[in-house]
């Protein structure tokens, strides 16, 4: 299945798409040195909310899918050079609204899950509909 959505992201801050299909995606993010909040390698949390972020946007996977809203929990923390694979699960599809459950783990271990509500817009955001 091809990426219809966020093309232009940076995938070195927001993770690579690993898996695409109906429903479905998988990103895996390989955590960094710029991506640390403090001198022991503390992964700021904005870097794992980008990449469940871009998971979500992946699964409904439409070219005009922009993010409503997200319920979100940081379970673990997460350490420079570590990497956390996001899953996300369309669970439900009504009209434009798509609510995505992403999960978030490290060697097996969740690290995050959220809930990420979504809307398919008849044109780009920026666009007059």
């Amino acid at each position: 299945m091809e990426v219809k959505t966020h093309l232009k992201i940076d995938r070195s801050l927001s993770g690579e798409p690993v898996s695409l299909s109906e429903g479905r995606a998988v990103v895996r993010l390989k955590t960094t040195p710029v991506m640390a909040a403090d001198e022991k390698g503390l992964v700021h949390g904005g870097f794992l909310f980008s990449a469940a972020d871009y998971c979500a946007m992946l699964t409904v996977n439409h070219p005009n899918v922009v993010l409503g809203s997200a319920a979100v929990k940081f379970l673990k923390p997460v350490k420079v050079g570590e990497v956390v694979e996001f899953e996300g699960k369309l669970t439900s599809s009504e009209g434009k609204k798509r609510i995505v459950e992403v999960v978030g783990k490290r060697d097996g271990e969740e690290v995050f899950r959220g809930e990420f509500t979504c809307f398919v817009l008849p044109t780009h955001v920026f666009e007059r509909a």
